[in-house]
């Protein structure tokens, strides 16, 4: 790594402008980005990803890339849909070697992370904004492919993910990510760390899976709950789940009044609501 040029001198040789269509900021601060993988894997009692693959998504200008190749991964995928951003992870994949790094030029929306590889496999992103909960909301659709995500969200974003019910921020994201996830959060960062900086402050956060899996059919139904449920918050949940077969008894035996709202219902009542249905 020591025969790359700077972080700084890498932008400036390429002329690399963050793109707002992108959701893009650029985080070019060394230390942080350091700080980031050391968290991440000190909270896994790791450190290093010894015998264990990184997948990392939006790489830009390869800050937290370098970060992630210091902790010595077997091997790392990047995915970037920036061409401008291919050829600064050549350059590193040139002294890495292409036996320890893939690039893949492309949409990580579009890419398929069913796959369950031998080694265990780790997602480390600082999301683009504007995509990072349909990443997420894919992402825990797969969780038992994954030993950890590492992902940086806007802070009400994180928020939202860690909301407890009865908060004004507890929402369907909540449900969906603290049922698959353990979630601890790791740092919080301030605009200034990002170039350019944007207007609100940055959350990372890392999802490690529950011991207890949830099948793809019951994640399905728990998502048609909370999408039907939180997209009439303020209604009774006798009204906003009307379309419920055997509503009433079914609140019955979990224990949900049909007088109580979305944000009043623990994500162990949706699971077991979703497993009586």
């Amino acid at each position: 790594m020591n025969e790359l040029p700077s972080l700084k001198q890498t932008v400036e040789n390429y002329g690399l402008l963050a793109k707002k269509s992108l959701g893009q900021n650029f985080l070019l601060d060394m230390n942080i980005t350091g700080k980031i993988i050391r968290s991440s894997l000190a909270a896994q009692g790791k450190e290093t990803w010894h015998g264990e693959t990184v997948f990392e998504v939006g790489p830009g200008p390869g800050g937290l890339t370098r970060a992630i190749l210091s902790a010595e991964p077997d091997y790392l995928t990047v995915i970037e849909m920036d061409s401008r951003c291919i050829q600064i992870m050549q350059d590193i994949q040139a002294v890495i070697g292409i036996d320890k790094m893939h690039i893949v030029e492309g949409d990580a929306l579009k890419f398929d992370w069913c796959v369950k590889r031998e080694q265990p496999q780790n997602i480390v992103s600082n999301l683009p904004y504007n995509i990072s909960v349909p990443l997420l909301l894919g992402w825990l659709k797969n969780m038992q492919n994954f030993s950890s995500l590492t992902l940086m969200f806007q802070k009400e974003v994180a928020e939202r993910i860690m909301a407890e019910p009865n908060n004004k921020n507890y929402g369907r994201l909540s449900v969906l990510a603290q049922l698959v996830c353990r979630i601890k959060p790791l740092l919080t960062l301030n605009p200034n760390c990002f170039v350019p900086a944007p207007k609100i402050w940055s959350m990372v956060l890392l999802f490690l899976p529950q011991e207890r899996k949830i099948s793809a059919e019951i994640f399905e139904k728990i998502e048609h709950l909370t999408e039907l449920a939180f997209g009439q918050r303020r209604k009774m949940i006798r009204q906003s789940l009307k379309n419920v077969p055997n509503l009433e008894n079914l609140c019955a035996e979990v224990g949900i009044e049909p007088t109580m709202r979305a944000e009043n219902i623990t994500p162990a009542q949706y699971l077991r609501l979703a497993e009586l249905i």
